[in-house]
């Protein structure tokens, strides 16, 4: 309230001073004693540490990511009497990213670009880009964009496989966006807390992150995207989300590695949209009742796709997997970290448990045959009611909200594995709070690609991979 009229005052006396001939310029000069300018101090050397270092290497290859949304609203009856009929509303989104390529290639979260009919990128100067979205990963929750660009500055990229707890970690982004006034990044320094984390539950991005990176670094909503940096200036990861009862930052936040980033990235790059990853097994975690239980490592094959790889290699249903790749299996969140770092046309070896022999076996990755993933129709096949605080606790549900499988065909309980009273909890990144959403997500992805239902069942996640016709 004090600057208007300071603002005002000031071009006032200017304007005054002119009229009596001479310009502000002079005027202000002969009324101001002359002084002569200090030198700029050079920075001490005390203060310059490697988290600034880092900061001065990758920040001016962070962006800001702005969306546009077409919402459908309900119609306003007032709206009605003077003919508006849209029903439609523009909603704006913010998020972060970062330039790995000098002619504009950006990392960011899917769940940034969700849904959006235009995405731009603002620089750290300001200057905006329209942006292509290239591709995106649901399941990973990472999406790659294009701006026609020449010689931007570039994030370098580091090596997640190689990180160390306790090291700095630093997040870099555009939390609340130009809220903050303009278009600098933000940073925030902490130290790397944990990796290989599973995350399912409350946060930004929604959804189930497996093998995570956690850090203590403050993540914000808007630093989705963003870089996580280590202190000798490359990315490790991709910040994704944060773990919060209040919404805000406590400590707990959460990052995509990089090297599964880069593997993405190249994907939608080199060939023009992603290639998932299959071996054509379906797993699941040993219960209490089964012996193998106990051994607290692997998972079971409960079947195996004829033709697919994992079948050409001599995997069978009932075999337990304890290995793939360099990663010892202890549940089905390593199982799934291991799948998403997988590449079409690599080798995975794997060990094998069968009949309390240990077998070695190399495995073909393969692209995903859309032929192959289990294609259903659910409309006359799934009844689903909405989840209510008295089923919730008749039943003992863990989840607060989903959709509860009241009765499903035999036809799609041996397709997709879903059992009367499951509880569907998520598509893909969209969230079932009830019944509806499920048949709204299931619109929104229906013929575009394979998408992965997530559901409860007796206090455990479970989730699929299917196509709808």
């Amino acid at each position: 309230m004090f600057v208007k009229p300071f603002i005002a005052s000031a071009f006032a006396a200017a304007s005054l001073i002119g009229c009596q001939g001479a310009s502000p310029a002079d005027s202000l000069a002969q009324s101001v004693p002359k002084t002569t300018a200090a030198p700029p101090q050079a920075v001490s050397a005390s203060r310059r540490t490697a988290i600034t270092e880092a900061v001065a290497r990758v920040a001016p290859a962070v962006v800001t990511v702005q969306t546009e949304v077409v919402e459908r609203v309900p119609i306003d009856p007032f709206d009605m009497l003077f003919g508006r009929q849209s029903g439609e509303r523009v909603g704006a989104g913010l998020g972060s990213g970062f330039i790995t390529d000098p002619n504009g290639t950006i990392i960011t979260n899917a769940h940034v670009v969700a849904g959006a009919t235009r995405v731009s990128v603002a620089m750290r100067d300001g200057k905006t880009f329209p942006a292509k979205v290239l591709g995106v990963d649901e399941q990973n929750d990472l999406a790659v964009l294009k701006v026609d660009g020449k010689a931007l500055p570039t994030a370098p990229l580091g090596n997640s496989d190689d990180i160390i707890i306790g090291e700095w970690a630093i997040a870099i982004g555009n939390p609340y966006g130009f809220l903050l006034g303009n278009s600098e990044p933000s940073v925030t320094a902490g130290v790397i807390s944990a990796t290989g984390r599973n995350l399912i539950g409350q946060a930004e991005g929604g959804g189930a992150y497996v093998d995570m990176i956690q850090t203590d670094a403050s993540i914000n909503p808007g630093n989705s995207g963003g870089p996580l940096v280590n202190a000798d200036g490359v990315v490790i990861g991709v910040n994704a989300s944060i773990y919060s009862p209040s919404g805000g930052s406590v400590g707990l936040g959460f990052a995509i590695p990089i090297n599964r980033a880069k593997r993405v990235a190249e994907d939608l790059v080199a060939h023009g949209r992603l290639r998932q990853p299959w071996i054509g097994v379906k797993v699941q975690q040993p219960s209490g009742r089964d012996p193998r239980a106990s051994l607290n490592a692997g998972v079971i094959v409960t079947s195996v796709v004829p033709g697919s790889p994992a079948a050409k290699a001599g995997i069978e249903a009932g075999d337990q997997i304890v290995r793939a790749g360099t990663r010892t299996l202890k549940n089905a969140f390593d199982w799934e970290a291991e799948r998403l770092d997988l590449r079409v046309g690599e080798q995975l070896p794997m060990v094998i448990r069968r009949s309390s022999r240990e077998i070695n076996m190399n495995v073909q990755v393969s692209d995903l045959p859309e032929v192959s993933a289990p294609k259903v129709a659910v409309v006359k096949e799934l009844e689903l009611v909405t989840l209510t605080p008295a089923i919730r606790a008749e039943r003992g549900i863990r989840s607060s909200k989903g959709a509860v499988v009241y009765n499903v065909s035999d036809r799609i309980s041996n397709e997709v594995g879903i059992q009367k009273g499951d509880v569907i909890v998520r598509i893909n990144r969209i969230p079932i709070n009830t019944a509806d959403d499920v048949k709204s997500a299931l619109d929104t992805y229906a013929g575009r690609s394979a998408m992965r239902v997530v559901w409860e069942r007796e206090g455990r996640i479970y989730y699929n991979d299917i196509v709808i016709q």
